[in-house]
């Protein structure tokens, strides 16, 4: 059979490290999950009531996936661009309408993220009632350290904190996620066959804030590891 031709090389295999393992996790989709930490909610303005409100989502194109423990660029277009420290799940086989009593089945492990934002195009376009893309979409904010391979096990609780240039800025624990990873699995799968390499970031405590060229983030999640990031000059 005759390969295709294309006008330009295509885009690469996006993929993680996978602990020990010599294999890497190819990545399919990156999912977000907004607003899923009380404290969180209301130092952004918009307080959370799980009663009546569902989990809602965005996404951000798999080319913006950067590693632990990379320099990269201060974005341009923006003057507030913030840090947020999540837990990533990564998803290992195909599911739709996902039971939440089933969901450990279909988790193959965690990974510590970092969505870096730029908060005032985001706070912009919420307030205008558009998208969020440029706020979040950005190019290389998507970072992520290695993959803990956990094949169907939920993390309920665990220490989740950050810090820049040594100083904490979030300090939290998982059991404060306002929908839980069972519920977000099942919740999410009601809209998209979630796929084996589907990236999951589970929102971020409360904490988040602006860094400038040169500072540098670490971050740890209890029972899954470290990430690390510098922030460069401007592009």
């Amino acid at each position: 059979m005759n390969q295709p031709s294309y006008l330009w090389t295509p885009s690469p295999v996006y993929s993680l490290p996978v602990r020990g393992s010599e294999k890497r996790l190819p990545i399919h989709r990156l999912f977000f999950v907004g607003r899923n930490y009380h404290a969180h909610a209301v130092e952004m303005g918009r307080p959370v009531d799980k009663s009546v409100e569902r989990p809602f989502y965005f996404t951000k194109d798999p080319s913006t996936l950067t590693p632990s423990g990379a320099t990269v660029a201060y974005p341009p277009e923006t003057s507030n661009y913030h840090f947020e420290m999540e837990l990533l799940v990564a998803i290992g086989k195909e599911g739709f309408r996902i039971a939440a009593d089933r969901a450990h089945e279909y988790i193959y492990g965690y990974a510590c993220g970092l969505d870096m934002t730029r908060r005032d195009l985001q706070l912009v376009a919420r307030d205008k009632g558009r998208p969020w893309d440029l706020g979040k979409d950005v190019e290389q904010s998507s970072v992520a350290s290695e993959i803990v391979p956990m094949q169907g096990q939920v993390l309920d609780a665990g220490a989740i904190e950050l810090s820049v240039n040594g100083q904490v800025k979030q300090q939290s624990d998982l059991n404060k996620l306002i929908w839980n990873l069972r519920e977000i699995l099942a919740d999410l799968s009601l809209f998209y066959h979630l796929q084996p390499g589907d990236l999951i970031y589970t929102g971020t405590p409360e904490g988040v804030g602006a860094v400038s060229p040169g500072d540098r983030i670490t971050g740890r999640i209890e029972g899954v590891g470290e990430i690390a990031l510098t922030v460069g000059e401007r592009s």
